[in-house]
């Protein structure tokens, strides 16, 4: 029932229960101020992160556009999912605190953390529009920063110095001692994509009784163990998920993926490829540590000609000998005058359109065979090596109507693809967080790829005519870097390839030109990370109980860094440590160990898995693969469906295999069906195959991919006289160090980066 209006004294009925009308202001005995009423001119337009006191709300402009809710609001919401996970009863007995102390110490907390809300500083707005994209990663670090409050004020001084002196990382050159005692000789084989450079350091390691290949990806190692064993000399092949050792005899020649390099055998010759992967934020570390702990008389480092100062301070920094010896690209590369200006019926046979997300992959597929009427080849990172083998075989045969290849950067290196023509579909990918341009040295990677020395079908051909039986298992479509012309008599008989790269849309063209003449920036420094022997060290310092995420942030946070070096980021091991805290009995190192596992912290399904892993080795229970209730097996006995949930989960299926084949090397008596998982990981492969040919997709999903990337070009830096320089009009300069707020989620893309590994996604030394 409606409450009654209140009665006011001394009136009537009527005005009683009138609304009281607002105050009128006073009567001035002042002459009257003409107001001047705004003109017509139109306001110059505001910039992006400019503050506009004129604009509704300026205080919430400050921060992205279209958001329905302050940057704030979505810090608190995180902050109370925090409390509510940390808060259970079963994470406080591993953190060994009561309830009552918990609420004390998160009360503490909550206040810091609305002091630092009120004063807007500039750690809190960073935090806010991340969480506005993307809760996952704010979540970690609100967790972050709870255990530093709540630990941090227990620490001793003394216990702090001990802590300083261990997170000394200055001197990386010093952790492998047994290295130091050998003169060593490097030399650097650098060029362009399609230059011969890895041809010639592999020719060197064929003339050597003992030698050691390292590379980025499990299909190069695999093509040199390959290689290898069939020129007569016997080679282990050890990756992430499977190894290989030769029957009878004792390996002296290996062939690895670089994380696992063994540093504790001497090697009259070693080989690591893509070099200039030293300087990767994530895996840099390994490429550091292969070439400052391989024992190895001489060394040959292949990349680009922009590792060349870094790679001689570090020479000179443990004392070995240098000589770099650089090479030219075998065919020209050239960008053509005009882009497609999106009609896909100029494409021509062996044509590549290079899309940065799997749902604009799998659309631009059934679009061009719709359009063409000929078949097309996909390439993209979660596809199973072996899959994206199949499908290069694929375009490479002239002899089929496999016309096309629609692929993500992928392509960039692993395999030898037949391409005349790389037509890029955006200048621009999703980095997990946000949409930014490609940098020049991925556009000058992926456009390389174009007009080949030698493709794979002419490899096949004419390595069949030289090579013994033997030699036939030789897979012409893994390519490491192409072998250069026996002869200058075989370069004039041979007519010369020209690549040619170009873009789907006009508006890229221009960003495409730019990148394609200029150069990439010289790396500065190496990628490092502490190995296991001294997070253990570091973690022996820490009070029982303290998370192992914890332990990890405040050894990165406190580390000394020689300026030459840069620490490597841990991003989802991170994730996958909270997520583990509550598996009991896990040492240090099965905690390090786990960490590295090859999974993805924003895949639920997959960290489920990868905590029932660690739940069987904590307990020493075997974890046979048909006894894993968190691991999918029920897809097998789906039937086959054309669409991308289905394949979807046939890839999850996949890498949670692999994850299973990854922790069987380090935990044998755990993980006892290492067999049985190589059977079904066959049959997964298998399975995506037949899924790929009978795939659709629809091409809505397409335009809405490329209207977010369109909105993002609006919104991202662009050089100020490309334009001029390349005759190209263009429409994305905007503000500079700018990037659209767009979730990786619309093009699913952040597992397409060749630069990921296979076989360890989420390293750390061990």
């Amino acid at each position: 029932m409606l409450s009654l209006p209140t009665r006011r004294n001394s009136l009537c009925l009527f005005c009683a229960s009138a609304t009281r009308s607002p105050p009128s202001q006073p009567q001035r005995l002042l002459p009257r101020t003409q107001v001047a009423y705004r003109g017509a001119t139109k306001r110059p337009p505001r910039k992006l992160g400019q503050f506009d006191p004129l604009r509704p709300n300026a205080p919430f402009q400050i921060f992205a556009p279209n958001r329905s809710i302050h940057p704030f609001e979505a810090v608190r919401h995180v902050l109370a999912q925090v409390q509510k996970d940390v808060g259970r009863l079963e994470s406080l007995k591993t953190l060994q605190l009561t309830t009552r102390q918990f609420d004390d110490a998160w009360l503490s907390f909550q206040r810091s953390i609305n002091k630092a809300i009120k004063e807007a500083t500039p750690e809190l707005q960073e935090l806010a529009h991340r969480a506005k994209r993307s809760t996952s990663a704010v979540q970690v670090q609100l967790r972050q920063l709870f255990y530093d409050h709540l630990y941090s004020p227990r620490f001793t001084p003394a216990e702090k110095d001990n802590q300083k002196h261990v997170a000394d990382l200055r001197y990386p050159a010093e952790w492998y001692p047994a290295t130091r005692e050998i003169q060593r000789t490097v030399h650097m084989h650098v060029g362009p994509t399609n230059s011969g450079k890895t041809y010639h350091a592999l020719k060197r390691l064929e003339e050597v009784d003992s030698g050691i290949y390292l590379g980025p990806l499990r299909l190069l190692a695999h093509e040199v163990y390959t290689r290898l064993n069939a020129k007569g000399k016997p080679c282990a092949l050890i990756t992430g998920e499977e190894q290989r050792m030769p029957d009878d005899t004792r390996a002296r020649m290996f062939s690895c993926t670089v994380e696992m390099a063994p540093l504790n055998t001497l090697f009259d010759v070693a080989v690591i490829d893509e070099i200039q992967m030293i300087s990767h934020e994530d895996r840099g570390w390994a490429w550091t540590q292969a070439f400052l702990g391989l024992k190895a008389r001489e060394i040959h480092l292949c990349g680009e000609a922009r590792t060349v100062p870094i790679m001689r301070e570090l020479c000179a920094l443990v004392g070995d000998k240098v000589h770099v010896h650089e090479y030219n690209r075998l065919t020209p590369l050239q960008p053509m005058d005009r882009s497609l200006n999106g009609k896909l019926e100029l494409l021509e046979k062996g044509d590549c359109i290079v899309s940065f997300s799997v749902l604009g992959i799998h659309a631009l597929r059934r679009l061009i065979e719709r359009k063409t009427g000929k078949k097309c080849a996909i390439v993209y990172g979660s596809l199973p090596p072996e899959t994206r083998a199949q499908q290069a075989r694929l375009f490479n045969d002239p002899d089929n109507d496999y016309d096309y290849l629609v692929a993500s950067d992928a392509i960039g290196m692993g395999l030898n693809l037949a391409i005349k023509r790389v037509i890029f579909e955006s200048t621009a990918k999703s980095n997990g967080e946000q949409i930014k341009r490609l940098q020049i040295s991925e556009i000058k990677q992926i456009a390389g790829r174009a007009g080949r020395y030698k493709t794979a079908h002419q490899a096949i051909t004419k390595d069949s005519e030289k090579a013994s039986v033997a030699d036939t298992t030789i897979d012409p479509v893994i390519g490491l870097d192409d072998k250069q012309p026996d002869t200058e008599k075989a370069v004039q008989a041979e007519p010369q390839t020209i690549g040619w790269a170009t873009t789907l849309e006009r508006e890229d063209l221009a960003s495409l030109k730019f990148g394609m003449k200029s150069e990439p920036e010289v790396i500065t420094s190496a990628g490092i990370f502490p190995p296991s022997v001294i997070v253990e060290r570091f973690a022996s310092y820490f009070p029982p109980g303290t998370p192992f995420s914890y332990i990890m942030m405040r050894l990165q946070t406190i580390s000394e860094i020689n300026p030459r070096f840069h620490l490597c980021a841990l991003k989802d091991q991170l994730a996958i440590a909270d997520n583990l805290h509550l598996v009991e009995n896990l040492s240090i190192q099965d905690r390090i160990t786990l960490c590295a596992a090859p999974v993805s912290a924003r895949k639920a399904n997959e960290t489920k898995f990868l905590k029932e892993l660690a739940t069987c080795i904590a307990d020493g229970k075997p974890g046979g693969i048909l006894d894993l209730k968190t691991l999918p097996l029920n897809v097998m006995d789906a039937p086959l469906a054309n669409n991308r949930e289905y394949l979807r989960s046939l890839e999850d299926l996949h890498k949670m295999i692999v994850c299973y084949l990854w922790l069987s090397y380090r935990f044998p008596n755990v993980l006892t069906t290492r067999s049985l998982a190589n059977y079904t990981k066959k049959l997964v492969e298998d399975k995506i195959e037949d899924t790929l040919t009978q795939f659709s997709f629809t091409e809505q999903s397409r335009q809405r991919i490329a209207k977010a990337r369109e909105k993002a070009r609006k919104l991202m830096d662009f050089p100020d006289d490309v334009g001029e320089e390349v005759g190209v009009a263009s429409e994305s300069r905007e503000q500079p160090e700018v990037a659209a707020n767009i979730s990786s989620r619309s093009g699913d893309a952040n597992n397409d980066s060749d630069y990921l590994p296979e076989d360890k996604l989420h390293s750390l030394p061990t």
